[in-house]
Parts: structure tokens; sequence; C-alpha cells
């Protein structure tokens, strides 16, 4: 089974770091769900993103989210994925030098990377998108265009494998972007 490091953060979407994270575990992977600035026992605020017909999405309080490592001591090299949930924390995380270098890793190896909804916020400013395809929330599609990539319209319930990176829209996609995701996992 694989080891997989998780990304969290302040206001990161409630059910794309609760799914994946419980989905993975309940398959039998290990998963280390950091945020930088946090250890291991602290929480995360997080926020539930909805579509109710709005012209972007509507943002609740989720729950709070326990922090099972700590980011600092988390070694990239020491996993075989990563997840990176959407959310809102993704405008902030994409600012830390540290995030930034654990993506890098785990591009320049090639192992394997799920990002939802404006996860792709954090891959565009880590430079890993040129020439890849990738789905992100639609408000994402320039973030993903000016950094090299090409940004696949599809619905927001499919997700779009390009080589190591799965990618989705937003949490209605958790079906496909999941089960592609476990596909490409090493066993």
């Amino acid at each position: 089974m694989a080891k997989i490091l998780l990304l969290a953060g302040d206001f990161t979407e409630d059910y794309e770091t609760m799914v994946p994270f419980q989905t993975l575990l309940a398959c039998g992977h290990t998963v280390h769900a950091v945020c930088p600035g946090k250890k291991a026992g602290d929480k995360v605020s997080t926020a539930i993103h909805d579509f109710e017909g709005d012209q972007t999405y509507t943002e609740k309080p989720g729950h709070k989210f326990t922090l099972n490592a700590t980011f600092d001591e988390a070694k990239p090299e020491s996993y075989d994925a990563l997840v990176i949930p959407g959310g809102r924390a993704p405008e902030y995380l994409r600012l830390d030098p540290k995030v930034l270098a654990v993506v890098r890793h785990f591009f320049e190896t090639n192992k394997p990377v799920a990002s939802v909804c404006h996860g792709a916020q954090i891959l565009a400013a880590a430079g890993v998108l040129k020439g890849r395809t990738c789905s992100a929330y639609p408000a994402c599609r320039p973030d993903v265009e000016l950094s090299g990539g090409k940004y696949a319209e599809i619905a927001v319930d499919d997700a779009v494998t390009d080589g190591n990176l799965v990618t989705a829209p937003a949490w209605p996609a958790h079906p496909a972007w999941l089960k592609q995701f476990m596909a490409i996992l090493p066993a």
C-alpha cells in the first residue's frame, strides 16, 4: 500500500480534504495530513463550498480537521504520492516556498499527484504544469493556462489523468478522481 502526503491548510475545502483522507485510509493506504506551521494534533478549519445557482460557489464553515503529521517532519522522498485539496487554502499555501518544493519533488520523481478544484493554484505556482493537461475549478483556468498547462474543460463530476497527474474540477468528481488516482498508485 502507498504512503500518501495530503497538503491541508485553513479553509481547505471540507469534502476535498475529508473524503480523500478517509477513503485512502479505508483502502489500506497510509495518509499523512500536514499543514505548514502546524504539527500533528493541530486542527485546520475547513470550508464547505456548494453550487447553489450563484455565479460562483457559496462558502459555509466546515469541520475542524485534525492533522496527523507535522509538515516540517514530513520528508517528500519518503512518500509515494501527494494529494492537494482545493478550497481557499491553496491561494496562501502557494506562497510558501517549502510547499512548492514538496510539489516539485513529486513531479521531478514522477510520483502520483492528485489535485482538485483550487489545488491547481499550487501546481501553477510550483511551475509543474507546462505542457500538462489539468482540470480545476473554472476560475483557476487562467492559472493553469498562464503557467503553460492545457486546461481540461470537463464535467464537474469527471476527472482527467495526464501521466502522474490526476485532476478534477470540484468535489462532485470524487468517484472519478479517486478511482483514477488509485489506479496509478504503487501497489
